[in-house]
């Protein structure tokens, strides 16, 4: 018989216990709005000391999962999860309205805003090249943004476009598009029929850790979303990343 021996976690002892409460957290053991265990009751769960304890509490602190000031209990946040429905943001909106993620993403209450950092025609990263179909150092027209809810950005989008399509259109222009790319690309002929992501978790780069105000080293959702015309024609491949732990992703599928 084998047996399989697992390594021991590396990680230090506050990380390992700030993990084993993250999970709680966003599995919903732990609800919005819940106390958090007694320090008391974590270090005997945990075997750890009470400086230890203080020190994974603060990680969920800075990753603004719970709130907690000193004399009160630590509680964890409400809504800091969201679940995104990828599927209701690539659709054109209706005439007049504004980009469909600006007006499904946010929460009751909350606001939406999007900002343009670049517009340009580049060499885009192999994958997205591959999925556009461009020949070794073809060029494709890209918008970057992020994309935030409130005063909190929430996700980096960097959009690439075939230059057949985009040239002489607003996609090439440093300015918000009415409706977004999906109701410009459907009024220029091009309306999305189908989307296809690829979901992985990364570690981020400089520029997302920084753009997103990312706490400690934990991973982002990384996304390559191919968007079909008909077909089967390539019109948009974007990259989309977003915080790891204070999002989920809906997808819907029918069962035949």
């Amino acid at each position: 018989m084998i047996v399989s021996r697992t390594a021991p976690d590396p990680r230090s002892l506050h990380e390992r216990i700030a993990a084993d409460l993250r999970d709680e957290i966003m599995n919903g053991d732990l609800a919005p709005g819940a106390k958090m265990p007694s320090t008391a009751r974590l270090k005997e769960r945990f075997t750890a000391s009470n400086a230890t304890v203080q020190k994974a509490l603060q990680l969920l602190k800075d990753e603004q999962l719970v709130v907690g000031r000193a004399g009160a209990a630590v509680t964890v946040r409400n809504h800091r999860q969201r679940t995104l429905r990828p599927a209701a943001y690539t659709a054109p909106a209706e005439p007049g309205q504004p980009y469909r993620w600006l007006t499904e993403a946010p929460g009751p209450g909350e606001r939406a805003r999007s900002r343009l950092l670049e517009v340009g025609e580049v060499t885009p990263p192999a994958d997205v090249a591959e999925a556009l179909g461009l020949a070794a150092g073809g060029t494709a027209v890209l918008r970057r943004q992020v994309l935030s809810i409130g005063d909190e950005p929430v996700e980096l989008v960097a959009s690439y476009y075939p230059v057949e399509i985009a040239r002489g259109t607003a996609i090439t222009e440093a300015r918000k598009i009415k409706g977004g790319t999906p109701t410009l690309l459907a009024e220029l002929g091009h309306r999305p029929v189908r989307s296809v992501d690829r979901v992985s978790a990364r570690v981020p780069t400089q520029e997302q850790y920084t753009t997103l105000q990312l706490p400690g080293s934990l991973p982002v959702l990384h996304t390559l979303r191919v968007v079909y015309s008909k077909g089967d024609r390539p019109i948009e491949v974007s990259v989309m990343t977003k915080a790891g732990h204070l999002n989920e992703l809906l997808y819907e599928f029918g069962v035949e």
